[in-house]
């Protein structure tokens, strides 16, 4: 067994109990003050942890995200280590979906996604530290505004990823396996404009925007294709005013997944191309393509066959890897041609449902994984 692993395997009910810190402070993506006081948290938690420096770097409207330096800071060509804190849960959700743990099962609101990886991913910077293994300069970017997309982050993730040698990314497992390759998300709202009339006395004079949407909702689903990788999904609906008044207004919001980023284009054509079926009434639509596609290449499976190395002759372990239709800030990395590795993160299931959880028996060795790739690389 490595030194490595050793020692996280000792300070396994610390992890578990940095984990349960994240977790029972509340981080919903559009609570800015929360997010701002997790964030104050979350850069002295890493220092004290890793033995590094953090900074907290404001945010306009977003929660502040918070960078961790490790290492010679200004060196060139260091490993990036990536994950968010902000979450899909409402404030309150503690109360019903409490921090748990039963038997090797913890449960809570971001435990898996993904919170449990970001304390894993610190507790391998210091297992690193404690044991003097050597390693490259790692910067840590924390950010607060990934469920929506990363409106703000973005930049600050780009800036950093531009300059990385390899990107790995703490975002939760799929089945154990380390993500490869994901799909592209793109998020639209298409709103349409018709006019309002009395739907007894006047059913004729009306033009419904409900019936225009109803029709653009089966259009779309329409051009769903399973075997480009293409689905569409129109997720949210709001239209009219009253029962009895032929709908003026009605919008829908939109979610696109997308393998390649020549379906993106045209599905993105397709998608602003939308027109009314009534000649009197409007179709707008807004949006685009949030996340490129992430593509497996020659770097990224060579970053795999490093992990999967070390997981079998270090760690005892056997590494999986799979495709899978969610999005990362690991897509925005890969997007500039640095190898990315995704996935790193905790075991477990139930993102964004209210089974999630995560299996604490694989935080150490997840933990140390982490810590033998920032090493080898």
């Amino acid at each position: 067994m490595s030194q490595l692993k050793k020692y996280l395997d000792a300070h396994e009910t610390d992890i578990v109990g940095g984990i349960e810190q994240f977790v029972t402070r509340e981080t919903p993506s559009t609570d800015k003050a929360r997010l701002d006081a997790f964030a104050t948290f979350l850069a002295k938690y890493a220092a004290e942890i890793s033995g590094g420096k953090s900074e907290v770097v404001p945010a306009e409207n977003s929660g502040n995200n918070v960078i961790l330096r490790c290492g010679e800071t200004d060196a060139t060509s260091p490993v990036m280590l990536v994950g968010h804190y902000d979450t899909v849960w409402p404030v309150g959700t503690l109360n019903t979906m409490p921090f748990s743990i039963d038997d090797s099962i913890a449960r809570g609101p971001g435990i898996f996604d993904m919170k449990a990886g970001l304390v894993q991913g610190l507790w391998a910077i210091r297992a690193l530290r404690a044991t003097d293994t050597p390693h490259r300069p790692i910067v840590f970017v924390f950010n607060s505004d990934e469920e929506i997309g990363s409106p703000e982050s973005r930049p600050l993730i780009e800036r950093h990823a531009r300059d990385a040698h390899a990107a790995l990314v703490l975002e939760p497992s799929f089945d154990g396996a380390l993500k490869t390759e994901r799909k592209g998300v793109g998020r639209y709202t298409i709103r349409v404009r018709g006019r309002a009339a009395h739907a007894g006395l006047d059913p004729k004079g009306g033009v419904s925007a409900i019936d225009e949407l109803a029709r653009l909702t089966l259009a779309l689903h329409e051009s769903t294709d399973l075997s480009l990788g293409t689905t569409v999904n129109v997720g949210v609906v709001r239209g009219g005013s009253r029962f009895n008044v032929i709908a003026e207004f009605a919008e829908a919001e939109i979610d696109l997944r997308i393998a390649t980023m020549d379906e993106a284009q045209r599905m993105d054509a397709l998608i602003k191309a939308l027109g009314p079926h009534h000649a009197e009434a409007e179709v707008t639509a807004e949006g685009g393509i949030v996340w490129p596609p992430m593509k497996r290449n020659a770097s990224i499976a060579h970053l795999f066959d490093v992990a999967s190395n070390i997981a079998s002759h270090e760690l005892d372990l056997t590494l999986d890897e799979a495709s899978v239709g969610g999005a990362s800030d690991g897509c925005t990395c890969a997007a500039l041609g640095i190898p990315v590795l995704d996935g790193l993160g905790a075991v477990g299931a139930g993102a964004h449902a209210v089974h999630e959880h995560i299996d604490i028996r694989h935080v150490s060795v997840r933990s140390a994984l982490v810590a033998h790739l920032l090493s080898e690389l």
